[in-house]
């Protein structure tokens, strides 16, 4: 491998445990309802999931949100609040009345009929889920093996009120990198040849000095390789990989990285 100048992160997933907090959230929220109505927690974590989804799929804004990587999980506790396209604020206007109607939806499927209800859990999902910023245990680690012998940039896809404030849930981390770079802010996501471009000219680094390392193939991964640049997927959970998006290299740890940079 090339000698490296710089690595490049993803937040989600890979630096922040996302998906912890997400799930921790909804068993909270779910085990509220449960005690209310008792309805079977799991059962309605899978029926918001579920109702969620396929609601944000109906919105005119469903593209845009599909181009700058924001999920609609994240939409359950995004305020929109940020970011200069007209979209946005299309989003800001939509996402009180979609917490609420995903959640009234997701107990109307368990046969509970309350709207009320619905409109309490709507808000405190996201009350919940900023509750719980959890960051992976090697996260520092790593990041102190790194920082002063590389550049370091993140790079994350999602709305940039919500990433700002994934960041400030985790105060100690932003500081580590040189630049961050929110698809929000630059208008397009990952896998977008033109966010990973404009991330190295940040930087000052070519393609072949930098090494991006990410949890997801269909991002962080396909858009290291259109460009050219090192990809390292970080599989924690030990995923069957298949298909056309191949890694230049696969850990299970963040702290693999290090052997693969020298360190």
């Amino acid at each position: 491998m090339a000698k490296k100048k710089a690595v490049l992160f993803d937040l989600d997933d890979t630096l922040l445990w996302d998906d912890r907090s997400v799930k921790e959230a909804f068993q909270a929220t779910c085990a509220a309802a449960a005690e209310k109505t008792g309805v079977d927690p799991d059962a309605l974590e899978e029926a918001v999931r579920r109702e969620a989804r396929s609601l944000y799929e109906s919105y005119e804004t469903f593209p845009f949100t599909k181009m700058i990587g924001i999920n609609p999980f994240e939409g359950l506790w995004a305020n929109f609040t940020q970011g200069e396209q007209e979209q946005f604020r299309k989003l800001e206007r939509l996402a009180p009345g979609y917490r609420r109607e995903s959640w009234t939806r997701g107990l109307r499927a368990l046969g509970v009929n309350d709207e009320e209800l619905g409109a309490e859990l709507a808000e405190r999902f996201p009350a919940e889920r900023r509750k719980r910023p959890i960051v992976y245990d090697e996260t520092f680690r790593v990041l102190d093996k790194l920082k002063g012998r590389f550049k370091l940039l993140l790079l994350t896809n999602g709305s940039p009120d919500l990433q700002l404030e994934k960041l400030a849930g985790v105060p100690d981390l932003a500081p580590y990198f040189d630049h961050i770079v929110i698809s929000g802010q630059f208008g397009e996501g990952k896998p977008a040849a033109s966010i990973f471009r404009h991330a190295l000219d940040r930087l000052g680094v070519q393609p072949e000095e930098g090494i991006m390392v990410g949890d997801k193939l269909t991002t962080d991964i396909l858009g290291a390789n259109t460009i050219g640049m090192t990809s390292v997927w970080i599989n924690r959970h030990g995923v069957q990989h298949t298909g056309e998006i191949v890694p230049s290299h696969e850990i299970r740890h963040l702290e693999d990285l290090l052997p693969l940079l020298g360190e």
